[in-house]
């Protein structure tokens, strides 16, 4: 995850030198849209392969009532080793490491559709030991079935436990790719006053001095901000793709464009999807636009044409161009040439 470079300078390829602690980043993969799709439904598994989403999870967790469990897990057995998902990336979520279901979720599905799975949703990761026992469990039976492609791990915080030991859980594991907020679960164990799940609340205000006239203006807040901000450094300062919880309401399309403007200006990469209608909406706001990738490749050209010239520093239109620049230009264009891979 974080490599510590000491007494070493590493000469960037813009020609400029510096010390610094490498964050080694986890598999690149397009995570812009999040489809949860319940393993107990069949009707909606067959049409998952045709979703546009980047990302498809089969939650054998929270949509799947106990008595179902067991159905749901081979049903999303069959889907992996007959469907063709294309180019997207496909995760499960499995049941808690406190129910008696998730061992079964793990050696069942691993055992006869891991070469298939790309990723394994871990929910309501408490501690690094967490991690260190669905990995032990994975290892041992990629090595006994042979399976050569590593399975990641996706990991949902959503209780107050987890985000005590958020730094410590996104490091726990080379296995590690990505982190999710889980706002209904993490509002419950926090106790918040709220039924929403993601999105705004009305009693989270401030209101203003009393005017001349005696009158208050309130001003709404967004009482996921310190959880969605703290999960973004977390993940990113250990190389994952941070990305947003659920948003409830898949009739308010203006709730859910907003909430993903927000997430992005925080550095999120994606965000979850709970309905087909709000996939082109994550697909679109987590996307490069042409100009800003156009831009992109005139300071990644700029940057080449002073390596050949020799030059110390890079130039574009009459401004330097910094390192942070150079590499939010490698991001973005890396991510559109996923997007294009992708048939975007």
């Amino acid at each position: 995850m974080v490599r510590s470079v000491v007494g070493k300078s590493k000469k960037h390829s813009g020609g400029i030198a510096m010390s610094f602690t490498i964050v080694e980043e986890a598999t690149p993969r397009l995570n812009r849209s999040e489809l949860a799709v319940p393993g107990s439904s069949l009707k909606f598994i067959e049409k998952a392969p045709s979703s546009n989403a980047d990302v498809i999870f089969f939650d054998l967790e929270d949509s799947v009532s106990p008595d179902q469990k067991p159905q749901a897990r081979k049903n999303v057995i069959d889907a992996l080793n007959s469907l063709d998902f294309g180019r997207k990336t496909i995760s499960i979520r499995i049941n808690g490491l406190d129910t008696p279901y998730m061992y079964r979720d793990v050696v069942e599905v691993v055992e006869q559709a891991g070469h298939k799975l790309d990723l394994i949703m871990i929910p309501k990761v408490g501690t690094p030991s967490d991690i260190y026992a669905v990995d032990m469990l994975v290892t041992q039976i990629e090595q006994a079935k042979g399976i050569k492609k590593r399975i990641g791990f996706e990991l949902l915080v959503e209780t107050a436990l987890g985000m005590q030991n958020i730094h410590a859980i996104a490091a726990a594991s080379k296995r590690n790719e990505a982190m999710l907020l889980g706002t209904a679960d993490y509002a419950a164990s926090t106790k918040a006053r709220t039924t929403r799940i993601g999105g705004a609340n009305p009693d989270y205000t401030v209101i203003t001095d009393p005017a001349e006239d005696g009158s208050r203006e309130a001003h709404w807040g967004d009482m996921w901000h310190y959880a969605l901000a703290r999960m973004v450094v977390a993940a990113r300062a250990n190389g994952l793709r941070p990305i947003d919880g659920p948003f409830g309401d898949f009739k308010d399309e203006a709730g859910y464009l907003a909430a993903a403007k927000r997430a992005a200006s925080l550095g999120c990469e994606g965000k979850m999807v709970i309905h087909p209608s709000q996939i082109e909406f994550a697909n679109t706001l987590f996307s490069p636009s042409e100009k800003e990738v156009s831009q992109a490749r005139r300071i990644l050209e700029a940057m080449e044409q002073a390596k050949r010239d020799g030059a110390g520093a890079v130039q574009l239109d009459g401004k330097m161009i910094d390192i942070a620049s150079i590499k939010q230009a490698e991001v973005a264009v890396k991510k559109s040439e996923l997007i294009t891979a992708m048939g975007g």
